[in-house]
């Protein structure tokens, strides 16, 4: 997943990239509205985590003009606990809200149960072939048995799986994978396509190298 964080404390911002990272999530940082709108029109999110109070205008008010074009899940996070101001977000179009101070188990726990009523889903699982993958949980198993992958496998899987049947460059997949600030190269594609390949080699889905474009997953 590719999550757009929009918090002004910093010290706050970098605690939550950095737990998000470690379950393998690309996280931009944007500290106020202005950045937040430059990088909307660079990158498409799963998600987005906005603050209410930032230094250019109210998450609210920028929430409610952006809801006509953006289709992307929002929680917001607000330092308001009055029910008046939750509801209030509700209505301008956040998709769920937290209250500061937080634990980072539940950011996570909304972050899961938004993305999943997004997709339609009463569950995580995705049947993969013979296997079923539930990229929320990062497990994979085949009958009895559970494949081991690592955070950026399973967000490359998750990928894929989502995707079946189309071809993904390996900029679209780097831009999924990665955030704006990590040095990586196509050749960081390359290497994880490979790791993926023997993951799920016998589960009857394969993925494809169709040259000069990108690669597909198929049954």
């Amino acid at each position: 997943m590719r999550y757009l964080l929009v918090e002004d404390n910093l010290e706050l911002a970098e605690a939550v990239v950095n737990r998000l990272a470690l379950d393998g999530h690309a996280v931009d940082h944007a500290a106020c509205l202005a950045d937040a709108e430059d990088c909307l029109a660079a990158a498409q999110y799963d998600l987005i985590l906005l603050d209410v109070m930032l230094p250019d205008g109210d998450g609210r008010e920028f929430l409610a003009r952006s809801r006509t074009r953006l289709e992307t899940p929002v929680i917001v996070l607000t330092a308001r606990s009055q029910v008046s101001d939750r509801v209030g977000a509700l209505d301008q179009g956040a998709d769920d809200y937290i209250t500061k101070p937080f634990d980072f188990s539940e950011l996570e726990a909304r972050c899961r149960a938004v993305l999943r009523r997004r997709g339609g889903e009463a569950r995580n699982e995705i049947h993969l072939g013979d296997a079923v993958f539930d990229p929320l949980a990062g497990t994979l198993r085949l009958g009895a048995d559970s494949i081991d992958l690592r955070n950026r496998e399973i967000r490359l899987l998750e990928v894929f799986a989502r995707h079946k049947g189309q071809i993904l460059s390996k900029s679209q997949l780097m831009d999924r994978l990665f955030s704006y600030d990590a040095e990586v190269t196509e050749n960081a594609i390359e290497v994880y396509v490979g790791r993926l390949r023997r993951r799920i080699d016998g589960m009857g889905v394969r993925i494809e190298t169709v040259r000069g474009l990108g690669y597909r997953m198929e049954n």
